[in-house]
């Protein structure tokens, strides 16, 4: 590694999903004023509205469009107007 090119503030700080409130510690250089303690050690806070843990994607409830019933629809709606 390069002298002077890194970080200094590099630490491990905790992420809360605000609307789980799962907290991860992961090594960061996120500006933060508040901390927490986890496990009996105090890390910074850095507050999260989404994350892996509320995220429809990661939690499986996320909604799915249909969206080749809709092409064969509009097709079948609109395809006798188009020049073939």
């Amino acid at each position: 590694m390069k002298e002077g090119i890194h970080p200094t503030n590099y630490r491990e700080c905790a992420f809360k999903d605000m609307s789980t409130g799962d907290v991860t510690i992961i090594r960061s250089c996120a500006p933060s004023k508040e901390s927490i303690k986890v496990d009996g050690n105090e890390y910074p806070l850095v507050k999260m509205e989404v994350s892996s843990y509320s995220h429809p994607y990661y939690t499986g409830k996320q909604k799915l469009l249909d969206t080749a019933g809709r092409v064969d629809k509009f097709r079948s709606r609109y395809g006798k107007l188009s020049k073939e």
